[in-house]
């Protein structure tokens, strides 16, 4: 059964339609299957008195040739009414371009449909930003742009049909409380969210079987969805590399991702152009180290020195056991339970990103050496206001943190608040936050 899932962006999109009020188009960037194309639909139907969706991945030749003249928007009106069989009315109904990236021109007629000024234009994109998808048109100035992520923890939450859990741990968060008893559903919850991941597919699959192998095979099906997008905007196969090598690069417990492991040898600007198509493609979330940790982190950002998550934490599960044909149930069940015996540190720590990339905070962590042999390393820091704030993540409910420490010695006269974030219980250990992974929804 198809479901349509509560998302948060949605009220993103109506902020957008009341203060744009027609002066400027939608653009929803995102990976392939987040579920853009669903929201959309979902607004246009529930806030427009009528809307016209064109899928450029399946439109006619006859559609996408309107865009090339746009000297009669009259005729390109009249012509999309009679071929979708919509009436559209004036600064009432709303265009869609649907995976607009599969026809440039239309993209770039934005600017003057905009002007036209008779309907809304909201735009999906997968690989958008690519510049082989931009590179002979004008982009158009008349566009907001919006991040599509996966479901975040929140929202899992609600399709799973709990919609108190989480405005309950706020609270407790606010409050600066214990979970106490709730900790073990809060966890397990977690743990279950780190397995399915969010991508709207799986959810939908686990609501439907409650069969995590299921729900894995939906998942390595996006995987070669994605393997083959990067395969043609790479044909050398350096981006897929790049991508499925995530899980053994952070395994490692490295400060850097190193791209010469991974492919071997290459030019700067060969490796630069890669690391921008496989930022750009939407489908990882990229951590630079700064080094010179302050609020301007862009200024001190090492462009040389990054690590490489997935975008999505079910995904990165299903990278981690891809030498298999499918991920055996057994597997899911003890990860799901805590009990598989392996390093689930990486894990966690490609899900903390994930979850702060979803609060909308820019991703960067900082490392500097202890000693000849060894290094310290906070695995992020962001920005709260005029203060920096470092978190260090650990996969259980171990609580010592010897870098957090050595690094809010050092930087004390720019750092805020400063946590670990752990499996157990909220505390506080000196000046240091002790963070449940779930209440990092609140920092």
């Amino acid at each position: 059964m198809e479901r349509r899932f509560k998302r948060k962006i949605y009220s993103k999109m109506r902020a957008w339609k009341s203060e744009s009020a027609g002066k400027t188009a939608l653009l929803i960037e995102g990976a392939r299957r987040v579920g853009k194309s669903t929201i959309v639909e979902t607004f246009a139907k529930n806030e427009y008195d009528s809307y016209l969706i064109i899928d450029f991945n399946k439109t006619s030749k006859a559609v996408k040739s309107l865009f090339d003249d746009l000297m009669n928007l009259d005729r390109i009106f009249l012509y999309l009414q009679a071929t979708y069989h919509v009436t559209l009315y004036e600064r009432k109904s709303v265009i869609v371009f649907d995976e607009v990236q599969n026809c440039p021109m239309a993209r770039q007629a934005i600017k003057y449909l905009v002007a036209d000024g008779r309907y809304d234009y909201i735009e999906t994109g997968s690989l958008i930003s690519i510049k082989k998808n931009t590179e002979n048109i004008t982009i158009p100035s008349e566009e907001e742009r919006i991040q599509m992520n996966p479901m975040d923890f929140e929202e899992f939450r609600w399709a799973m049909g709990d919609e108190t859990s989480i405005n309950i741990y706020r609270m407790m968060f606010e409050k600066r409380m214990p979970l106490g008893v709730a900790l073990r559903d809060a966890m397990r919850d977690l743990r279950l969210y780190m397995l399915v991941g969010g991508m709207p597919q799986a959810v939908n699959e686990l609501l439907d079987t409650n069969n995590l192998q299921k729900v894995d095979k939906v998942k390595r099906n996006i995987i070669k969805l994605y393997n083959d997008d990067l395969l043609k905007l790479d044909p050398s196969g350096l981006l897929s590399k790049l991508f499925m090598s995530i899980p053994s690069q952070l395994s490692r417990n490295a400060s850097r991702y190193s791209l010469t492991a991974v492919a071997g040898s290459m030019s700067e600007n060969k490796s630069i152009e890669a690391l921008r198509n496989i930022e750009e493609s939407k489908i990882v979330n990229m951590a630079y180290n700064v080094t010179d940790p302050s609020v301007g982190f862009a200024l001190n950002k090492d462009s040389r020195c990054f690590k490489i998550f997935t975008a999505d934490t079910g995904l990165f599960v299903t990278l981690s056991f891809w030498d298999k044909d499918y991920t055996e149930n057994v597997i899911y069940q003890k990860l799901l339970s805590d009990k598989l015996s392996v390093n689930l540190g990486y894990v966690y720590e490609n899900l903390v990103a994930q979850m702060l990339v979803a609060k909308d905070d820019n991703i960067f962590y900082h490392t500097w050496a202890k000693d000849e042999k060894h290094s310290y390393e906070i695995d992020f820091i962001l920005s709260r206001g005029n203060k920096i704030c470092p978190i260090e993540v650990k996969s259980s409910g171990y609580n010592t943190h010897a870098s957090l420490d050595a690094f809010c010695n050092k930087y004390s006269d720019r750092t805020g608040d400063r946590y670990l974030a752990y499996t157990k219980d909220y505390g506080k250990d000196g000046a240091t936050i002790l963070l449940p992974i779930p209440m990092l929804l609140f920092i």
